[in-house]
């Protein structure tokens, strides 16, 4: 019988100085009590939406508050929007003032019967390595 030959192992250093420890955030979070809106389709393809208020905001993320309990699991894609007459503050990323953001449903805090509203922390779907830029521009001829 042929013997097995045990393939050479290679080893790759990797450079420490981009790790960041977990008390560290990748943004700034800003406590933040804004109107908002939650759009997503359910699991019969139905479309809900929820009225909630966030509570923080970061350039990738934003933890809300909804007073009535609603169904949406873990990892389900929803659209969030800040109502239009808020988007302008100046305490919010500039991400938030584009409108619509698609961001998926990371953790999911449970109301509780002393009035605890339920609590909903999102990740908004941007890229990382991009700053948002919001400009204004106009049609030219």
């Amino acid at each position: 019988m042929p013997t097995a030959i045990a393939p050479e192992l290679k080893r790759v250093q990797t450079d420490a100085s981009g790790f960041r420890p977990s008390s560290e955030r990748a943004a700034e979070r800003r406590n933040v009590e804004l109107p908002a809106r939650l759009t997503w389709k359910d699991q019969r393809g139905t479309t809900r939406f929820a009225s909630v208020m966030t509570r923080n905001v970061s350039e990738y993320g934003v933890y809300v508050e909804c007073q009535s309990g609603v169904s949406i699991p873990l990892y389900r894609l929803v659209q969030f929007q800040l109502e239009r007459d808020v988007r302008e503050s100046d305490a919010l990323p500039a991400t938030f003032r584009q409108g619509r953001i698609l961001s998926a449903v990371y953790r999911v805090s449970r109301g509780t019967a002393d009035g605890t509203p339920q609590g909903l922390a999102l990740r908004l779907m941007v890229d990382p390595g991009r700053n948002a830029v919001v400009e204004d521009t106009r049609a030219t001829a």
